[in-house]
């Protein structure tokens, strides 16, 4: 299986990908501090047309992100701050879950037994401070959905501007 090479520029690209390729609206973003998870999700929901900057909920827990028309479209969760998952029920996790919206789940690990099964899991990891791989977990088949090379003008590109990321995409 081929990685994928994508800058920040073509963050948009992947986030298309994740939405339309996506079996489910239950995303769990994966990967240590500063892997890029937030970042992702930024671009996840201006292409799902959000108004609003989708920034990380670290201290309230949980963003709701509307469109143009003011409607409902997701929820991000930042899970690192709780103890254990009877906090996650106690702020009302099943209704937000039983919304008709996607979700954006940062630190899934925290509450693990409450995933929903078809959730998709999305693993970034930092390589270096220009580099990032990044792995998508759509069902339980693998395959690949695109196969893309990008190739970087490091002039015309300022380097405190962008990050690489290596992008397997499972399906």
């Amino acid at each position: 299986m081929q990685p994928l090479i994508f800058t920040v520029d073509q963050l948009q690209e992947v986030a298309r990908q994740v939405i339309s390729e996506s079996k489910s609206k239950f995303l769990c973003f994966y990967g240590g501090m500063g892997a890029g998870k937030t970042t992702l999700i930024k671009s996840i929901v201006k292409e799902l047309g959000g108004v609003s900057n989708a920034n990380s909920p670290t201290f309230g827990l949980v963003n709701e992100y509307f469109d143009e028309k003011n409607e409902l479209l997701a929820f991000h969760f930042d899970f690192y701050r709780i103890e254990d998952e009877i906090e996650a029920l106690d702020m009302g996790l099943e209704d937000y879950f039983n919304a008709e919206a996607w979700v954006f789940m940062e630190w899934p690990e925290k509450i693990a037994s409450l995933i929903p099964e078809d959730a998709v899991t999305i693993h970034l990891q930092f390589i270096d401070e220009n580099t990032r791989s990044i792995e998508f977990n759509m069902d339980k088949n693998e395959m690949v959905i695109s196969s893309t090379t990008v190739s970087m003008n490091n002039n015309f590109i300022d380097k405190r501007h962008f990050f690489k990321m290596k992008c397997i995409f499972y399906r």
